[in-house]
């Protein structure tokens, strides 16, 4: 009874409104569906870690001594965590219609233009660097970002960035009709399906690291990871081990992943006005993201002569398969014939990439 009484006396306010926001992410998780590998983690977390007189954020607390080992000192999980990823992902449209690849970069404009706004702003460059980073919807890239350049938002960031993601299907509609004429969105696209060598194949994420390696060293960690994963499988020889990466491995990173961002949710560094600045910062870079990518496809159309669909642009950002899927139901709902996912994938798979290169030039540039 009396440790009860102390466990009152010692809660807050704020305390309790973080047990709200976690409830809402559970909410989110479980009845609209949204991330709940995540985001359930992440809610259940923001509760244990605001409970009075909680051991699991004391120094050799469960969660204290997580954060320390997988994100702090090495950024380990959201590193591992690529490694599943790129297990997951198909090259193959991608290689067959390699001007897919502009796509994605173009649809990392946002990025740099929220990092000027939020320095304008009045934000320093490290955290103004770490805020514009989620406009790519690439939940592990902005922990890594924000975590290496040490940014003081690190929590708003990394749940902002995984919300965005989980609304690409909400945000992404609304600014692809913004952008777009009818017409345009009903521009029909062949799909040649080249076979893409088993050596090209092979070969491929051996030849992005590389390069990635010569002119963004610091985005080796994260292409690395990546392409790994990729080469696990498409080698043809680790089968089972490439199965296990994409599912169990990546689901158990995953839910530690969550719930061990929870660490920085605690309610002293969580409830400021900069979370409600960050949200509507990320929001803009994550439009901006989806206005870059339909722009340049509307600019390559210019010059040629097989037309892009420019809903394609929307899908180079890293939100993968989310945004390639968003495009495909877009596609079908202005015509029923008119199927775009394999592009999409292809754009989709671009910007994974690209998203992680400039992850890494802007840890270079600002560090």
């Amino acid at each position: 009874m009396e440790f009860l009484i102390e466990a009152v006396k010692e809660l807050s306010w704020q305390q309790v409104a973080m047990w709200v926001i976690g409830g809402l992410l559970i909410f989110l998780a479980i009845k609209k569906d949204m991330e709940p590998a995540l985001l359930l983690p992440m809610g259940f977390g923001a509760i244990l870690v605001n409970l009075p007189l909680s051991p699991v954020v004391a120094e050799h607390g469960i969660i204290t001594s997580l954060f320390k080992v997988g994100i702090e000192a090495s950024e380990a999980m959201p590193l591992l965590l690529f490694i599943g990823i790129g297990c997951m992902i198909d090259f193959g449209p991608l290689l067959s219609n390699p001007k897919l690849f502009i796509l994605g970069g173009a649809a990392q404009l946002g990025i740099f233009i929220t990092i000027i706004l939020a320095a304008m702003i009045g934000f320093p460059i490290t955290d103004a660097a770490s805020i514009g980073i989620i406009g790519a919807a690439d939940g592990p890239t902005a922990i890594l970002v924000a975590m290496e350049l040490g940014s003081r938002y690190f929590a708003a960031i990394t749940v902002v960035a995984y919300s965005y993601m989980a609304l690409v299907p909400i945000v992404q509609p609304a600014v692809v009709k913004m952008c777009t004429t009818k017409k345009e969105r009903r521009i029909k696209m062949k799909y040649s399906a080249k076979q893409v060598s088993k050596l090209m194949r092979i070969l491929f994420p051996i030849i992005v690291t590389v390069i990635s390696g010569l002119i963004a060293p610091d985005s080796l960690s994260l292409v690395g990871m990546l392409m790994f994963g990729n080469l696990l499988r498409e080698c043809g020889v680790l089968k089972s081990l490439s199965e296990t990466a994409q599912t169990t491995f990546a689901n158990i990173i995953t839910l530690l992943l969550g719930i061990t961002i929870a660490f920085q949710m605690q309610a002293s560094s969580f409830l400021r006005l900069e979370t409600l600045i960050i949200m509507a910062l990320g929001l803009f870079a994550f439009v901006f993201d989806t206005v870059g990518g339909v722009l340049c496809a509307k600019f390559m159309n210019l010059f040629s002569k097989e037309k892009i669909n420019p809903m394609l642009g929307a899908a180079g950002i890293s939100a993968f398969p989310m945004a390639a899927r968003v495009v495909e139901k877009m596609g079908i709902k202005e015509d029923p014939s008119n199927h775009l996912l394999m592009h999409a994938v292809g754009a989709n798979v671009s910007g994974q990439i690209a998203s992680a290169i400039v992850g890494g030039l802007i840890i270079g540039l600002v560090l």
